[in-house]
């Protein structure tokens, strides 16, 4: 009998795969730069999901695991906190948002913010919500971007500004430091607007700010926040993370109502404690960082190539000749972000290594030189 094939993670520990009769239908050494959701799950991660298989628990959040994650949460954002697991990225904001607005309510945000951009219209189709967005030239909004939307409180013909909500890290892979955080928070607060932080990538943020994730959130006075798990190694999940609980209202019905509400809550609750019990989150942040900050030194020095935002994530925006972009993505799967401009956008993830930055950036030189001659 043929030895079982094994799995080894970014930890370097190997194993068996179990019996099954699923087939590995992908190349687990192929990696692309499109997007940290291509990842998979962090080895440690699945040993978590394995700790909490067997036996019976309590279904929607009854169980041991979703009760432990209320204190790990309350570790990083303080006492107060109250944390709701969800499955999914639009459904932690589209939850969240709901939970401090009312049915005539409006949201501030960006013109890149992902619930503008990429949620397909969640927010005011199952949130009902209607989006006033903002350009802004790196992706952050400002106590005076704000302005240009926070106006008719009292005019019944126009959806009434109720939350700025912001993105850390923003679309654009930007960050806020704390002080633009509070600097928000402090404006919207006396317009009578609640805040919500779209975190998705939030421990990106923390990485690179080099400050507790509480700093930027709890104390620059965030009232609710998308908490990010997918994007940083888990296989699904976020958490709506309740900041200022006299600000929010029905969170357990709006989560039900939203469809988020896991029959199974102790796989999505464990997964976050594998994530922040120790420093896991923090690790494998600072590496996607660090390899986004490889891959920018080594393309910034190639003809051809212009870097276009700083770097302050796990994301580099790039323009480069369209022909070469294209051939090189039959080689490596990324997107372009900007098609009238030809701005790419190259992502790098908990288990990029730096011999796939170094292979990748070699490939950006070739297709260069090749398009050349």
């Amino acid at each position: 009998m043929a030895d079982a094939p094994t799995v080894t993670g970014t930890s370097g520990n190997a194993g068996p795969v179990p019996p099954t009769d699923a087939v590995r239908r992908h190349d687990p050494d192929v990696r692309g730069f499109a997007s940290d959701n291509y990842a998979g799950v962090h080895p440690e991660v699945l040993a978590a999901l394995a700790l909490a298989n067997g036996g019976h628990q309590v279904a929607y959040g009854e169980d041991a695991y979703t009760a432990a994650l209320q204190e790990i949460f309350r570790t990083h954002f303080g006492q107060a906190a109250e944390v709701f697991p969800v499955f999914n990225g639009t459904g932690a904001n589209v939850t969240g948002l709901q939970a401090v607005t009312e049915r005539w309510g409006a949201v501030i945000c960006a013109e890149s913010a992902h619930i503008h951009v990429d949620e397909c219209g969640a927010p005011e189709r199952v949130g009902g919500l209607k989006l006033l967005t903002v350009p802004t030239p790196d992706g952050k909004l400002t106590p005076e971007l704000i302005d240009r939307q926070a106006y008719g409180f009292d005019d019944e013909h126009r959806a009434r500004p109720q939350v700025v909500s912001i993105a850390q890290t923003t679309e654009l892979g930007t960050c806020y430091t704390p002080q633009e955080v509070a600097a928000i928070c402090d404006h919207a607060h006396q317009l009578g607007l609640a805040v919500h932080m779209d975190g998705a990538r939030l421990a990106n943020a923390a990485a690179t700010l080099g400050v507790p994730p509480a700093r930027f959130t709890t104390e620059a006075g965030v009232d609710i926040l998308s908490f990010g798990g997918t994007k940083n190694g888990l296989l699904f999940g976020e958490c709506v993370v309740v900041l200022a609980p006299e600000k929010v209202r029905g969170l357990p019905y709006l989560r039900k109502a939203s469809m988020q509400l896991a029959s199974k809550m102790r796989f999505v609750s464990v997964q976050f404690e594998a994530l922040l019990a120790g420093d896991l989150w923090l690790r494998s942040a600072a590496h996607a960082n660090a390899m986004a900050r490889r891959l920018e030194a080594a393309v910034r020095g190639i003809e051809g190539v212009r870097v276009t935002r700083p770097v302050q994530s796990n994301a580099v925006f790039a323009v480069l000749p369209r022909e070469a972009a294209e051939r090189l993505q039959k080689r490596f799967r990324f997107y372009f972000w900007d098609e009238s401009t030809g701005e790419v956008r190259w992502m790098c993830a908990f288990d990029t290594t730096e011999a796939d930055v170094d292979g990748f950036a070699a490939a950006v030189a070739e297709e260069l030189a090749a398009m050349r001659g």
